[in-house]
């Protein structure tokens, strides 16, 4: 487990996925991230890398050959990743492809991870990713986040509101209780000063595509922010949360998960990635954890 430390925040951030897995607020005196519990969603924060979400009866194409992938979010977040460098204000760590990897997903690649604290505004984590294709041939991937937010001390997480900065209306589709989207359920949500309320409708997964939302926040009820996610990099954000557990995710992510019924190729993917042999690709987000 690596320390990032300031006068303000206290992290964790575990070799295993490197997964931000503590988030201790010195002065609110706090956990702000979910603990982990497995009788309800065993993660913090993981890192969804080769897919995110699912693929149909655990299994996609390539080139006419059919892999399996039967983890959801692929694997990244179940394996150990390499510490290249630690301060107190930074740390990067690092997974690259293995014989095992290549199994169940055939691209060479180097996944860099980095966590770094802001050193002007002491409440400001960024997190930052370079997928580089180590290969001989074009790369497919998706890559996403997955911090799971506690509300403040005496809030319940239905209390919270959704806050989406400059937008008034946005388009959201919804996955089915699989965990599949179904493009057809395409809503209008409307805002009101930017916010909206997401506990009436919970568990329900919200993913809004075509760069719609540059930033969410989670919200108190007296209309404060508690937490920004800033996302400008990332084509699609989603928001989860389950029945159990205090928890609200805020979830920006590069690709998403199959639509129902999907059997096309990984290549036809909604918002699939891809790289060269020898091309990298580095992409960014951050979040303030408000006072």
């Amino acid at each position: 487990m690596h320390i990032l430390e300031n006068e303000v925040l206290r992290l964790e951030i575990a070799d295993r996925g490197a997964e931000l897995s503590r988030v201790w607020d010195k002065q609110a005196r706090c956990e702000r991230l979910w603990s982990a519990d497995p009788a309800v969603w065993n993660r913090h924060a993981p890192i969804l890398f080769p897919f995110v979400g699912k693929v149909l009866d655990g299994k996609y194409r390539l080139e006419g050959r059919e892999y399996e992938m039967k983890t959801q979010h692929g694997f990244a977040r179940d394996l150990d990743f390499v510490c290249t460098e630690e301060t107190d204000g930074r740390v990067a760590q690092v997974l690259t492809s293995t014989g095992e990897t290549l199994r169940r997903y055939p691209f060479d690649f180097r996944l860099l991870v980095r966590h770094r604290l802001d050193s002007r505004n002491p409440r400001l984590l960024h997190v930052g990713w370079e997928v580089t294709n180590t290969g001989d041939r074009t790369m497919f991937y998706a890559i996403g986040g997955h911090p799971g937010f506690l509300p403040p001390e005496g809030v319940k997480k239905e209390e919270l509101l959704l806050g989406f900065p400059g937008n008034q209306t946005l388009r959201y589709i919804s996955a089915d209780p699989a965990g599949f989207a179904v493009p057809g359920t395409i809503r209008e949500l409307a805002l009101r000063e930017g916010l909206t309320p997401y506990g009436a409708t919970l568990p329900e997964t919200w993913i809004f595509e075509d760069r719609q939302v540059p930033a969410v926040q989670l919200v108190r009820p007296d209309k404060t922010p508690w937490v920004t996610l800033r996302c400008e990099d990332f084509p699609i954000l989603a928001v989860w949360a389950k029945a159990e557990g205090p928890f609200v995710c805020l979830e920006p992510w590069c690709g998403r998960t199959d639509d129902e019924g999907f059997t096309g190729e990984i290549s036809e993917k909604v918002c699939e990635q891809r790289l060269e042999p020898g091309e990298t690709k580095a992409i960014s987000y951050s979040i303030e954890f408000h006072r």
